[in-house]
């Protein structure tokens, strides 16, 4: 068997294409989406990441505003900002660029983003909300896999589904979103016991653990929708320099009913997913504002 591949640049093409629409429609109205980035440090991953952000904004409509800081930047100084932007009724979405400097409480530095503002989705109140199914900005990453499940017509009520990984930035929520759609959700990580018999009874896996090839075709159970989110840079042998995902790809597509690459998967749906909380977001100032 031969997995159906889903395609996250085609459908991140097509939704892009709707977000700009929108964007289109409420510049016309008077009210411009804008997203601002704030970057601490020269993490080279972290500036390409932000450099990629800005550039998917500005194609798709949304005005950026991009505030760079030295490592050794004081917190206060990044709290200021935070602050100012809260205030400004034209910013509609903040993201921090994680990971800050050791100097840095994350989880402080997250709460002080106004939750209306928060398209990261990583406020606790956020949080708080997705975890009992109310409207919230969702997490990008996992509502990115939830918009490629939707598309390749999985059925997730009744499912098995397992999630690789426990992080507050994708397992967690990943689990939560799942849970909402009533999947019947199990959460692996380093510790679980016999991870294969998790993983060979699931009809969806989603791989969220950052281990290059963890998951091979052996795990998987025939005919299983499998999502990796890892992205991973081989360190050695033959593929060395090479992105792959936490899926061991060649192995699992002979088995699975469906599979992301990397790259090309769930990456660019991660953008997106930005994007659109940062227009829901303008969308709701527009409605407040009566425009």
């Amino acid at each position: 068997m031969t997995s159906r591949i889903i395609d996250g640049n085609a459908l991140a093409a097509q939704v892009r294409g709707e977000i700009a629409e929108r964007a289109a429609a409420l510049s016309a109205r008077g009210v411009q989406p804008c997203l601002a980035v704030i970057l601490v440090g020269g993490d080279p991953a972290s500036a390409v990441y932000v450099r990629n952000k800005v550039a998917a904004c500005e194609k798709a409509g949304i005005r950026s505003l991009r505030f760079d800081y030295a490592a050794d930047t004081a917190p206060a100084d990044v709290m200021a900002k935070l602050a100012e932007l809260n205030a400004d009724p034209a910013v509609h979405g903040i993201l921090v660029q994680l990971p800050l400097p050791p100097q840095f409480d994350e989880t402080a530095v997250l709460e002080a983003i106004d939750v209306a503002k928060d398209v990261d989705g990583f406020h606790a109140e956020n949080v708080g909300r997705l975890s009992q199914n109310r409207e919230a900005f969702l997490p990008c990453t996992p509502h990115g896999v939830m918009k490629m499940l939707e598309s390749a017509g999985v059925q997730l009520a009744g499912a098995e589904a397992v999630v690789i990984g426990r992080s507050n930035i994708v397992g967690k929520p990943m689990a939560m979103l799942l849970t909402n759609a009533g999947a019947t959700v199990t959460v692996c990580h380093s510790r679980t016991r016999d991870l294969g018999f998790h993983t060979r009874r699931a009809d969806i896996v989603v791989a969220a653990i950052g281990k290059p090839r963890f998951l091979k075709g052996d795990m998987i159970k025939p005919g299983a929708t499998v999502i990796d989110v890892g992205i991973n840079r081989l360190q050695e042998g033959p593929d060395a320099g090479k992105l792959c995902g936490d899926v061991d790809f060649a192995s699992a597509q002979e088995v699975a009913g469906a599979i992301t690459p990397v790259p090309g998967g769930v990456g660019p749906m991660t953008i997106t997913m930005l994007l659109e909380n940062t227009v829901i977001s303008a969308e709701r100032a527009a409605r407040a504002a009566g425009k």
